[in-house]
């Protein structure tokens, strides 16, 4: 509801979640907003930072961040993962509870977090904490995640910087293919969203060869099946001598189990109970076992196969996308004029507006729109059971940006 009350006191950012190559131009965003609204008219005193996020806020852990120069605003902002430090917290009532009364010790009136769909919730919680408390509070949740994952969304701060290293890493895996021909297994996040294994298709065609990979593509919206798998692996490899793979970490069978989980034995798992697919280089080091034992080439023996799991690489990887830079930069921007205009609460959401050239805006959503929520690839970006359409192609190339071309001989 915007036009309520302004309250007068400290305002607070952090970061959240997986750190993303804009993740501080969001904050550095926050902070000008800040500055020129609410800091302007006297309503925020100080502008404090959360270090690790709500942990460090739960803890006293804050930074001054008021009178930070410019310059330094500006480094700060093209400087890849979360400078504040991020935090893998996922609070529920009892810790929000916490979150709420060290805003009550700092006089922390307006509360802006950046992060992804865990981030959402927690702001939700301590939105709600407050109301229900009588403590006056104004709470808003900066999109974020490489996923792109996010509801409502059109696309999320992160992603397209990511997608741009993943369109680059296969490119030059290619190109490596091509040199040394096998099969290449590369595992990429996203867990259950296939966007940034998509992203993998912008590849084809940089390296001067129509049979430029990747060859094959496996999103986790698309049933798994590892007899069809090798089938396509021999299709290809049989007819070019080659095949290059992009495989989600998500990936799942016609029941929804976990390939992952399937394939590896004593995996490791995560805090929450998850297998850790990406991080470990499990999934690609079966599915490559996979293909050697099953695959076969002219001579008798198996193929060259290798695998990569990309992990953290493609979060923070310097080379960012400038819509990426530019987008997230405004979003923190736009939270911050929400809460000067009045708005008691919301997150911001990314929105495509129609026609050519690309443009984005931006638009004041509610809380429990994207809190703990979670979107997939649309079937129409998705073609057949190992590939992409046009349509992907379509959205996710303004995301990316101008890509290199190479030649060969």
């Amino acid at each position: 509801m915007a036009g309520a009350k302004l309250l007068t006191g400290n305002a607070v950012v952090g970061q959240s979640g997986g750190p993303t190559a804009v993740i501080n131009q969001s904050l550095v965003g926050v902070v000008e907003g800040l500055r020129a609204g609410l800091k302007a008219t006297g309503n925020v005193q100080n502008i404090l930072g959360m270090r690790h996020g709500v942990n460090g806020l739960t803890k006293g852990d804050l930074i001054d961040l008021t009178e930070v120069p410019q310059d330094k605003l500006e480094r700060v902002a093209n400087t890849p993962s979360a400078s504040l430090g991020s935090s893998r917290d996922k609070p529920d009532k009892e810790y929000c509870t916490r979150i709420l009364k060290a805003c009550e010790q700092h006089d922390i009136r307006y509360f802006f977090y950046v992060g992804g769909n865990d981030s959402s919730d927690t702001c939700r919680i301590v939105n709600e904490l407050a109301r229900a408390s009588g403590y006056e509070l104004r709470c808003f949740h900066v999109p974020k995640t490489v996923d792109n994952d996010l509801p409502v969304n059109d696309h999320t701060p992160g992603f397209p910087s990511a997608a741009r290293f993943v369109a680059m890493a296969f490119a030059a895996d290619s190109l490596d293919n091509r040199s040394l021909p096998g099969v290449k297994i590369n595992v990429v996040m996203g867990r259950h969203a296939g966007f940034l294994t998509a992203a993998s298709a912008l590849a084809r065609g940089i390296g001067g060869d129509p049979n430029d990979g990747p060859h094959l593509i496996y999103c986790p919206e698309v049933a798994f099946d590892t007899d069809q798998f090798i089938a396509d692996v021999e299709k290809v490899y049989s007819k070019i001598g080659r095949c290059q793979i992009a495989v989600s970490e998500g990936i799942q069978d016609k029941d929804g189990v976990s390939i992952g989980a399937k394939l590896i034995k004593n995996g490791q798992v995560d805090s929450h109970g998850n297998v850790q697919l990406s991080g470990s280089g499990a999934l690609g080091d079966q599915l490559s076992d996979l293909v050697k034992s099953r695959i076969k080439g002219k001579d008798g023996k198996p193929p060259r196969v290798r695998a990569d799991t990309f992990g953290y690489l493609q979060r923070c990887w310097p080379d960012a996308s400038v819509v990426d830079k530019q987008e997230a930069r405004e979003a923190g921007r736009v939270a911050a004029k929400a809460a000067a205009a009045g708005e008691l609460d919301g997150s911001i959401a990314l929105i495509r507006a129609p026609g050519n050239p690309y443009r984005c805006e931006f638009k004041r959503i509610e809380l429990s729109d994207v809190a703990a929520k979670t979107k997939h690839m649309p079937k129409d970006f998705i073609q057949g059971h190992n590939d992409v359409s046009a349509a992907f192609l379509d959205y996710c190339r303004p995301l990316v940006g101008p890509l290199p071309v190479f030649d060969r001989f």
